[in-house]
C-alpha cells in the first residue's frame, strides 16, 4: 500500500516527542527482550503491518526465537514465556483493549506481584508508547518491509 503522509516530515516536533518516550522506555531498565515481546504484542491486537515487520526484526536480532514470536497470539497457552512475561502480556492487552474490560483490581495485583511501581509505570509507558505508534502508522500507512533491526548494535 502506499503511503498516505509522512508524518515524521509533516509534523516534525510530535515525531520527536513520540521519540522522547521511546527513548525513555528504552532507558528505563526494562528488558530489551520484554520491550519487543510488548511491542509485537500491541501491533497483533492493532493490526499494524509496519511495527510488525520492525519489532519482530528487532526481537529476533536480540536473539529471540522464532518460535516464541509465531506463538505470541496465543501466549495464555505456550509454555514459553516466564511469569514475569505472562504479566507483562496480560497489562499489555488491557491497556491496548481498555475499553472492553477497564483495567480490574485483580488483573492489576497479579501484575504488582511481577514488577515494582517504576517497572509497571515504564511498561506502561512502553504500551502507551507502542499504541501511539500504531496508532500513526496504520491511518498513514507507513512504509512496511524496508526496515533493518538496530537492535543487535545495541544489546
Amino acid at each position: 500500500m502506499k503511503q498516505r503522509i509522512d508524518y515524521k516530515k509533516v509534523a516534525p516536533e510530535a515525531y520527536k516527542a513520540m521519540l522522547g518516550i521511546e527513548t525513555y522506555v528504552r532507558g528505563s531498565g526494562l528488558e530489551h527482550s520484554l520491550l519487543e515481546l510488548v511491542k509485537t504484542r500491541v501491533s497483533q491486537i492493532n493490526g499494524c503491518a509496519h511495527c510488525l515487520d520492525m519489532h519482530t526484526k528487532e526481537a529476533r536480532a536480540a536473539g529471540e526465537t522464532e518460535q516464541r514470536l509465531h506463538l505470541l497470539p496465543a501466549w495464555r497457552e505456550a509454555p514459553c514465556y516466564s511469569d514475569r512475561e505472562r504479566a507483562a502480556l496480560v497489562w499489555t492487552e488491557a491497556l491496548t483493549q481498555i475499553s472492553a474490560n477497564g483495567v480490574p483490581d485483580e488483573l492489576y495485583a497479579g501484575v504488582r506481584r511481577h514488577f515494582d511501581e517504576k517497572a509497571l509505570v515504564d511498561l506502561t509507558l512502553a504500551i502507551i508508547g507502542i499504541n501511539g505508534w500504531n496508532r500513526l502508522a496504520v491511518p498513514f500507512r507507513s512504509e512496511t518491509g524496508s526496515y533493518q533491526p538496530k537492535a543487535a548494535q545495541t544489546v
